[in-house]
Formats: structure tokens, C-alpha cells, sequence
């Protein structure tokens, strides 16, 4: 058990989630970023999985086929979107629904974040993008405006990295509020 290490990396990656949704725009987000991850459903078994390379959670899939954590953690925060999928009243079937915009940005942040710090050293721009690829490989639930709208932000960081990335956020974050979002 690792409870200080996993104390740690969840600091480190709050604390990079909340400097980057300053940056964006939505700090009050950041501040109560991830506070689930203090909880004893997910705190317990990030301490038992903690590797510092990669997400416990998929160790802990890895031993018994899902992850408790993870599903506490999906369905209490919204800049996941695994969280946003509900029932569609006209086919009665579970179908991803459009993230409001600023979950996105801070699904973004997250991404960011974690990047930096699995990859560590070794992080480069272009990470969150080839990790966002990779999990589209594996037919996820995400609702195609909202993968759409994150693989944008993530090929402008790719390509022209975090100034202009974080500006142009601020830009849309400005808009959404405008049309009430």
C-alpha cells in the first residue's frame, strides 16, 4: 500500500488541474477539481494500485475486471465524460449526451494534467492528443460534438502549445457564456 505516494500524485495533479483552469478561465472548477479522489471508495484503492506511471484504477481493472474507484469517480464528476450519458427518451437506450463547455475545458485541463504528470520528464505536447486517440480506438461513449470539440484543443496544443491553446479556451469560455452556458 502506497497511501503517501498516491497522496502525493493527487496533489501534484490537482495543483497542475487548478494552475491550468486559472489559465482557462474557470478557477472555481479547479479548486474543487477531483475532491472525490479524497474519498475512501476511491482514496483506498488508489493507495492498494498505486504504480506512479499510470492510473490505479487500471490496475486495480486489471485484477478484478472494473474498477469500484473508477466508477465512483466517473459518476461524480462531470469533467469526465463518461458521466455524460443518459437514457434518450426516443430510443430508451444509454446514449452520450453534448458536454456543456466549461466540463470540456476542464476535461482538457484533466488531460493536460495527467500527461504531465504520468509522463513526467518526458512529457510533450502532443501526449494528450495521442492519448485521446488511442482511447478513441476503443469505441467510447463520447458524444461526437464533444469529441470533436476536445480533439481541436488538443491538435492546437499539439501543434501551436499552451499560450495560444489557453486563449483561444478563454475565447470559447467567453462565448458559451455569453449564449448562457
Amino acid at each position: 500500500m502506497h497511501p503517501i505516494a498516491h497522496l502525493r500524485t493527487i496533489l501534484r495533479h490537482r495543483h497542475l488541474v487548478l494552475r491550468h483552469c486559472i489559465r482557462a478561465g474557470i478557477p472555481v472548477q479547479g479548486l474543487l477539481h477531483d475532491l472525490s479522489k479524497f474519498s475512501p471508495a476511491e482514496f483506498i484503492p488508489g493507495a492498494l494500485y498505486w504504480q506512479g506511471n499510470r492510473s490505479p484504477n487500471e490496475a486495480e481493472r486489471e485484477k478484478y475486471g472494473y474498477s469500484g474507484a473508477w466508477m465512483h469517480h466517473k459518476g461524480r464528476n462531470r469533467h469526465h465524460f463518461e458521466y455524460w450519458n443518459d437514457i434518450n427518451p426516443a430510443t430508451k437506450c444509454y446514449e452520450p449526451v453534448q458536454m456543456p463547455t466549461r466540463y470540456l475545458i476542464e476535461m482538457f485541463c484533466d488531460r493536460v494534467a495527467a500527461s504531465k504528470i504520468y509522463r513526467g520528464k518526458h512529457y510533450k505536447d502532443s501526449d494528450p492528443l495521442d492519448y485521446f486517440y488511442f482511447g478513441m480506438q476503443h469505441d467510447r461513449p463520447i458524444h461526437p460534438v464533444t469529441a470533436k470539440q476536445l480533439e481541436i484543443l488538443l491538435k492546437m496544443l499539439a501543434e501551436q502549445g499552451e499560450d495560444k491553446t489557453f486563449a483561444y479556451i478563454r475565447h470559447i469560455r467567453k462565448e458559451a457564456k455569453r449564449r448562457g452556458e
